[in-house]
């Protein structure tokens, strides 16, 4: 949705629950809004009704929170909570695009219109985060696919400044070994039982370097978290 200093926005049906329900703000706060391209906007709180809340824009904020180093996680879907917990962590971490996956071990199934229907609940979870972590670039939830279909179209993906990893806790690198000086990573991790040896086999034929994050073996959504954080702390913007 376009935004422009001076206009007055009619906010989305969720956003105004937010505000009367949840923050119970009243008409002349203070707010930070964005549209999820970039940059914020500050403006005041004219309108606001049970089903209807209006944001006069007043001033244009060219902040930038995105990470230099272009981050995209391919992750098995995991069941409930644990697949949501992924995602909202992962757009904390900057991660710039999801790539949701059904591998062998995979316990969800679902059909095309169900998997549409679980990508825009996936998609608000994604708006949410930026709102909370104050990202105002809203990474892009990708349409599910089937692990060795989306591995197959990796081969052709060969850069040296990309680096792709795939997350298994038998690898004989961790990390830290890992040397060069990427602009941009893509993490494979799998789902809860990992991923198949197949699937692994896929994905280093595909061009990645299998890495393990310690002696431990870690459930599917703090393995995620964790690499995600170590990337960022050795390539990223935590360093």
């Amino acid at each position: 949705m376009p935004i422009a200093v001076g206009e007055t926005v009619t906010l989305a049906d969720d956003t105004t629950h937010y505000l009367t329900r949840v923050l119970r703000l009243k008409a002349g706060a203070q707010l930070v809004i964005f549209n999820g391209e970039g940059g914020e906007y500050k403006g005041t709180l004219k309108t606001l009704q049970r089903r209807c809340a209006r944001v006069l824009v007043e001033h244009y904020n060219d902040v930038d929170r995105e990470s230099p180093l272009v981050l995209t996680l391919a992750q098995g879907i995991s069941r409930g909570e644990r697949m949501t917990y992924t995602l909202q962590k992962a757009v904390e971490l900057g991660v710039r695009e999801i790539q949701p996956l059904f591998t062998e071990h995979c316990d969800v199934r679902l059909n095309n219109d169900r998997a549409e229907k679980r990508r825009q609940h996936w998609q608000g979870i994604a708006n949410s985060a930026c709102e909370q972590c104050g990202r105002n670039r809203v990474p892009v939830i990708k349409s599910a696919q089937i692990a060795l279909t989306w591995l197959e179209a990796q081969l052709a993906t060969k850069d040296a400044g990309h680096f792709k990893l795939v997350l298994d806790h038998r690898a004989n690198f961790t990390l830290a070994r890992l040397e060069g000086n990427p602009t941009s990573v893509t993490l494979l991790a799998g789902p809860e039982g990992g991923l198949s040896d197949h699937e692994l086999d896929q994905a280093i034929q595909a061009g990645f370097t299998d890495v393990r994050l310690g002696p431990r073996v870690l459930r599917s959504e703090t393995a995620a978290v964790a690499a995600l954080a170590a990337v960022n702390v050795k390539w990223g913007d935590f360093n």
